[in-house]
């Protein structure tokens, strides 16, 4: 086996949804963009059982875990986690989410993020109020503090993302963007705030 244009022409030959270096602007055939049901990096009947589905959850896990502890170190002088900061984030472009909404985006149950939400608005961060339309929600806003603690923290939250991409090219990053937003989408049934 051994090199890497083996293993592509294998991925191809096994996969009709393996797109031939797409991201560097060759020719793509039809058949090969379409989306496929079961993927396998192994050959039939190889026997290495070496299926990415499972792979490829873990490697998204390991990378969000890495996330996350980053950011934690990040955000520790500020005394919040990389979670409510993504909520702050969120809320920042999503000015008036429900608690219930941002709980969606952020893929923890409503009773963690009013707790969040309670815990942001004590520190002024957000501020809430009563929808006239619906009395029963409480739109959520960022304040004046929760932007200007944002911003402080910008630029160390970009660079860990450049960090992230830098072996990437422009055009890949790009691309990694909309197959991570179709991968949610396949299991959210939503697009990302």
């Amino acid at each position: 086996m051994g090199t890497g244009h083996h293993s592509s022409r294998l991925n191809r030959r096994n996969n009709p949804g393996f797109a031939r270096d797409g991201l560097e602007g060759r020719s793509v055939d039809a058949e090969e963009t379409q989306p496929v049901k079961h993927q396998s990096n192994s050959e039939p009947g190889s026997g290495d059982g070496q299926d990415l589905g499972p792979n490829l959850l873990y490697a998204i896990k390991q990378l969000e875990l890495a996330i996350r502890s980053r950011m934690d170190t990040i955000l520790r002088p500020a005394g919040i986690t990389a979670l409510q900061h993504t909520a702050l984030t969120v809320l920042r472009r999503c000015d008036g989410l429900s608690s219930a909404e941002l709980a969606r985006t952020s893929f923890v149950t409503a009773q963690t993020m009013g707790e969040m939400i309670i815990a942001l608005e004590s520190r002024g961060l957000v501020s809430r109020r009563v929808d006239p339309h619906n009395r029963r929600q409480m739109p959520t806003s960022v304040t004046a503090t929760g932007v200007e603690l944002l911003d402080c923290y910008n630029a160390e939250v970009s660079a860990l993302e450049e960090q992230m991409v830098s072996q990437l090219t422009l055009r890949k990053r790009g691309t990694l963007r909309e197959y991570l937003h179709s991968c949610r989408a396949g299991l959210t049934g939503t697009e990302a705030h």
